[in-house]
């Protein structure tokens, strides 16, 4: 309708898809930007639940211990408690598949600070 006013929801999906499609395009500036978080791309996730996002994504590639476990650490200086770390393997578990879940398991506990043995 000519005239009517646009919604708040409207703006924010506009800029967002405007994003989304110049990622696809793989415009230099706007990958720069959220690579290195420098842009004012409008963060809609607090820091504790973008630190968890980042640990489940670690443990979704197979990175190594000691990336793993400075994000883990990352993730329990914003207040993410052991269990929080924990259900992120359980979330990511359908995801990536119980080979993935399985193989991870250690090497994030590694990352927390617990020994485990292969044997229960």
């Amino acid at each position: 309708m000519e005239g009517a006013a646009m919604s708040v929801d409207q703006v924010p999906m506009d800029r967002v898809e405007q994003l989304l499609r110049r990622l696809a395009l793989n415009d230099e500036r706007v990958v720069g930007s959220v690579l290195s978080r420098s842009g004012d791309h409008g963060h809609a996730l607090d820091r504790k639940a973008e630190a968890l996002i980042q640990v489940g994504a670690l443990l979704s590639v197979g990175a190594c211990t000691a990336s793993l476990r400075w994000t883990v650490e990352r993730a329990q200086a914003t207040g993410a408690s052991d269990e929080e770390i924990f259900g992120v393997l359980v979330a990511i578990g359908p995801a990536v598949g119980l080979a993935r879940v399985v193989a991870e398991a250690p090497r994030l506990a590694l990352a927390m600070g617990y020994e485990i043995d292969e044997e229960p």
